[in-house]
């Protein structure tokens, strides 16, 4: 019986072991080649603050930024938080040292506070760059 007992033990720690080493290597495994000529999204701010605004007010925005990288920046989607919020940007490739923006049009017709995020999707260096806006659309005065 004491036997049986030490061999599970074996087992047991031979298992663990293997699952140790799983999770060492896939550490390393994950390891993503960093590309230092890449195109870099430096943004003028990454934060858009409407302040209070009245319903139905302009809600159009805009994020400036340089590719201040090496390689050309190809913007392949930006994604907001909700449909409440609608961007615009180029479709072609922002060269370096070039500027371009990201418009959003936030739906003012939406009265109280709003906090919303904008994902700017490329190939630069940050493939993921979040942008944000937030403000408050205030009840129309009668």
């Amino acid at each position: 019986m004491k036997q049986a007992s030490n061999q599970l033990n074996h087992v047991k720690i031979k298992f663990a072991l293997i699952i140790c080493l799983l999770i060492y290597g896939t550490n390393f495994s994950q390891d993503v080649a960093v590309n230092e000529n890449a195109g870099v999204l430096s943004f003028k701010t990454t934060e858009i603050d409407y302040g209070t605004i009245q319903q139905n007010d302009n809600g159009e925005r805009t994020f400036s930024f340089t590719n201040t990288g090496k390689e050309p920046i190809v913007i392949s989607q930006v994604k907001t938080s909700c449909g409440c919020t609608v961007p615009s940007y180029s479709k072609t490739p922002i060269m370096p040292n070039e500027t371009s923006e990201i418009k959003v049009k936030y739906a003012t017709n939406r009265v109280g506070v709003f906090k919303k995020t904008i994902t700017v999707i490329s190939n630069a260096s940050e493939t993921n760059k979040v942008l944000y806006i937030k403000g408050e659309v205030l009840n129309p005065v009668n």
